[in-house]
């Protein structure tokens, strides 16, 4: 059977020593979140993950979610129990507004302990991400009245909420969407059309389900500027605000699927179904876009969190295994068979991937700290370039965290062996329930095309421009540290890549949108490698700094796997420029027939 240990210390170390949090005590919030508020959090959402979520992600899987025939559906045994401490704990609530019920904690300490949840268990811990992502749209583009009836109850966890976006006609291109709505006469409307792949759809966690909705409204324009957001509950509220009559709206079947088997992901059937507008009419997409732009960082957040399960669970066994000998003589002469980790290939994989989660979770949560200051701070300019960087970053986090992610479940699995292949062990598993991240919420094509189509050309350039500056003003200001010096030689080659290829783009890309798509996976990843080594030497920095004898070997570990990731993983930016500037003649010259 797998197992988990949460990595408070290590997401304390980030929150204290690297983004110092303590500093921001001008941000809604940071006042209360004292040094001992914030640990105590996390060790509570470390209990929790451990004893009562990860217990039950093997199980889960195996049992998968059931639908009746009445379309109602059962989710895995022990799920229900598990939400109910989860929602209990108030951990739906921790970084939402105290007016509808919310702790009004940092949203960066929220990051940190949906990172353990989500390692614990992916499937379950969907249930009440979405339903954060449903509530962050309604608070930001709902009318008061619609706040009022739905948040409180979404935010306390005896609702859950849904997005339902994607059709068996379309998905990215939701253009083309057919689900229309029909005006009522008392202002609402009727929603009729029918939805897949809708995570979350049918369950029996909670007393009710806030299904948020795009549909057309008749006589809309065509296109993506014709379409509205709907809340679309599965039971009306009745006048005292508790569910009431049942709408129109049912799960007519549960996907069979990959991976996530605890979640259910439904076809959903409105008929006519009442719905209320949420937002302005024909700018669905802005309202949607809040709760896509938190669930793509809660995606993110997923590659990170099956990579560092998977990195948990295998360095375990690479430890305890016994299998060959050492190439520089036996280390274990009295055993029959030295540990896996004394050969040097078992140990490149396993610090490939811990050099990504450490440098994962702190772009999590430095991106976590950003959308903070974009919302809470007094200062305008501050907020705008947090907001910049959010918007950057957004893509990056999305589909560099997942991609490698995924990749790191399977270089785990492989540490394994056979065994990694066999079901009692739980490789296989987060290798199934990785891959889904690379996919939903935007596949991370789509990602790379809205960073490099959309991001980058935003506002003149000014978040890339200003990213590009933070990055060397860290090189200047800590030109003359000889302790950093082995990580600030890779990061300046490496941020010389990346402004080679962003001045390419800008060249090339304009002239010829071919040029542009087909650099838009390696631009991705040249931006999150230099990202991943800018925070591994801000990381380092704090481990050199502090004096804690207490901590030597947690930052002794810190400071070996910056140097390793600066000498073995950042040289690829050398690799991927080479390819964006190779264009996409090449690429678009086969013709159609010849695939």
């Amino acid at each position: 059977m797998p197992s988990y240990k949460a990595p408070v210390e290590d997401a304390l170390f980030l929150l204290n020593d690297v983004l110092r949090i303590g500093d921001f005590g001008d941000l809604t919030g940071y006042s209360e979140a004292s040094p001992d508020i914030v640990a105590a959090v996390l060790e509570e959402a470390g209990k929790l993950a451990e004893e009562q979520l990860q217990p039950l992600n093997l199980p889960g899987d195996q049992e998968g979610c059931h639908r009746a025939g009445d379309g109602s559906v059962r989710t895995p045994k022990g799920f229900k129990a598990a939400f109910d401490a989860y929602a209990g704990g108030g951990w739906i609530s921790l970084p939402f507004d105290p007016e509808y019920g919310g702790q009004g904690l940092p949203y960066v300490l929220a990051a940190a302990v949906n990172e353990f949840f989500c390692s614990a268990n992916m499937a379950l811990s969907m249930y009440p991400g979405l339903t954060a992502g449903a509530v962050a749209a309604l608070l930001t583009h709902g009318s008061e009245e619609l706040k009022q009836l739905y948040a409180p109850k979404m935010i306390e966890g005896r609702w859950t909420g849904t997005m339902n976006l994607t059709e068996p006609h379309c998905g990215t291109d939701l253009g083309m969407l057919k689900t229309r709505a029909t005006r009522r006469d008392d202002g609402s409307f009727a929603i009729t059309g029918q939805k897949i792949f809708i995570s979350a759809g049918e369950h029996d966690l909670t007393e009710n389900i806030v299904h948020l909705v795009l549909a057309r409204i008749e006589g809309a324009p065509a296109g993506v500027k014709g379409i509205s957001l709907f809340v679309v509950p599965k039971f009306l509220p009745d006048a005292a605000g508790n569910p009431g009559i049942r709408n129109a709206v049912s799960c007519g079947s549960i996907e069979h699927k990959m991976g996530i088997h605890g979640n259910s992901t439904c076809v959903m059937n409105f008929d006519g179904a009442q719905g209320f507008l949420l937002g302005e009419e024909n700018r669905g997409l802005n309202a949607m876009f809040v709760m896509m732009n938190e669930a793509r960082l809660m995606v993110g957040v997923q590659g990170l969190s099956m990579s560092e399960v998977a990195y948990q669970n295998a360095a375990a066994y690479a430890r305890e295994r016994l299998q060959g000998r050492s190439l520089s003589g036996a280390k274990n002469p009295e055993k029959p068979a030295d540990p896996l980790l004394v050969h040097p290939d078992i140990r490149r994989a396993l610090l490939e991937i811990r050099g990504f989660n450490e440098a994962g979770r702190a772009l999590a949560l430095w991106l976590g700290l950003q959308s903070d200051i974009a919302h809470r701070s007094p200062d305008a300019k501050a907020r705008e370039k947090a907001s910049d960087l959010l918007g950057l970053m957004t893509p990056v986090l999305k589909g560099v965290m997942t991609d490698r992610g995924f990749d790191n479940c399977v270089k785990a699995q492989q540490v394994f062996g056979g065994h990694g292949y066999i079901v009692e062990w739980g490789m296989e598993q987060f290798v199934r329930d990785a891959r889904i991240a690379q996919i939903y919420e935007g596949a991370n094509g789509i990602q790379a095309l809205d960073l490099v189509g959309r991001k980058l050309p935003a506002n003149g350039g000014r978040a890339i421009t200003s990213f590009l500056a933070e990055v060397g003003g860290f090189l200047k200001a800590n030109d003359g540290d000889e302790a950093l010096k082995p990580l600030l030689g890779p990061l300046s080659a490496s941020l010389g890549h990346l402004q080679q290829a962003t001045l390419w783009l800008m060249k090339h890309g304009a002239s010829s949108p071919d040029n542009a798509g087909a650099a838009a996976t390696d631009y991705m990843h040249l931006l999150g490698l230099v990202t991943l080594a800018y925070l591994w030497a801000k990381m380092s920095k704090a481990a050199h700094a502090s004096q804690d004898p207490s901590r030597a070997d947690f930052l002794l570990a810190k400071r070996t796997c910056a140097l390793f990731f600066a000498e073995r993983i950042l040289p690829e930016t050398a690799l991927r420029l080479a390819r964006i500037a190779t264009g996409a003649e090449v690429m678009m010259s086969l013709p159609a027939e010849l695939f």
